[in-house]
């Protein structure tokens, strides 16, 4: 039996008025979580994550991180609401929005770059959260080498020898580590307010065109990581980026940083899903260690 009258409950709470739970119809996407539109009598409509009881943590980094990047006034996000435990199942409850898949991409660069430019006094973020259903630890570093060496790169490759990929991979991986310096010569990270999973899924608009991005990972890190990951599987033009570097132009090495972003990306895919994705983080630091010479 799903909890939809606790939720209900939790919903009123949160908003100070009532909410007379209507019915639940389910949502497509998400491979994490069960996802859906929660209509009240009144006609309103509430966006619910359900999993089990166990991934409360998650909930709560993620309206943590929600609330993080809705502060900055920068990208629509959605209004997170509540999240809570009900039985065997952990809820999140957050604003729903109509989403189209086209609408305003120079504002969305923009708007990201803006986002971008709010920044902390560490790399790391308050509260460990999760890349998919990795978890992603976030402790605060000053250092941005030793952060994504320790916190990024080490954890999946840590993981990786976990699930059965050593060998290669991992000696590749240690090389690559000790090389890390050699990427930031002349450049120097500032902790930018990051969404952290910024790939062509997670972002969509509103139907008057207006950015919405959304499933994040935040954490305060270099700006490059999220531009890096917006290339890797696609799905954002050439408008979007033209309205990035309007506001926030790249530095130089950019572009071998953003394989060293990437890399983080591609060894969790190999930790989640296995296939050919270990070979993958193989070519791209065997690529990156050229590169250092």
């Amino acid at each position: 039996m799903e909890p939809w009258g606790d939720i209900a409950a939790a919903i009123g709470s949160a908003t100070a008025a009532c909410f007379e739970f209507a019915r639940a119809v389910p949502l497509r996407g998400g491979d994490i979580n069960r996802t859906f539109r929660l209509e009240g009598s009144d006609g309103s409509s509430h966006f619910v994550k359900l999993n089990a009881a166990d991934a409360v943590g998650m909930f709560a980094a993620e309206q943590a991180g929600l609330q993080e990047m809705a502060r900055t006034r920068t990208v629509r996000v959605p209004r997170p609401l509540v999240h809570g435990v009900s039985g065997a199942r952990a809820f999140l409850v957050l604003e729903y929005l109509e989403l189209r898949n086209s609408g305003n991409a120079h504002l969305l660069g923009e708007q990201l770059a803006a986002q971008h430019r709010t920044t902390a006094p560490e790399f790391g973020f308050a509260l460990d959260n999760t890349l998919g259903s990795t978890p992603q630890p976030n402790a605060w570093n000053k250092d941005w080498i030793a952060f994504w060496r320790d916190w990024r790169l080490g954890y999946q490759l840590r993981l990786a020898a976990k699930n059965g990929y050593r060998g290669r991979l991992q000696e590749l991986g240690a090389r690559l580590q000790e090389a890390l310096p050699k990427f930031f010569q002349g450049y120097t990270p500032e902790p930018s307010l990051l969404h952290g999973d910024l790939w062509g899924g997670n972002h969509a608009y509103l139907p008057d065109g207006t950015p919405v991005i959304f499933d994040p990972a935040p954490y305060y890190g270099d700006r490059e990581a999220d531009l890096a990951m917006t290339e890797l599987f696609g799905g954002f033009g050439r408008e979007f980026y033209s309205g990035y570097r309007a506001i926030y132009p790249l530095e130089a090495g950019y572009a071998s940083r953003k394989t060293l972003y990437n890399l983080y990306h591609i060894l969790n895919h190999a930790n989640l899903f296995g296939g050919g994705y270990a070979h993958q983080a193989e070519g791209m630091m065997a690529l990156l260690l050229a590169e250092a010479g």
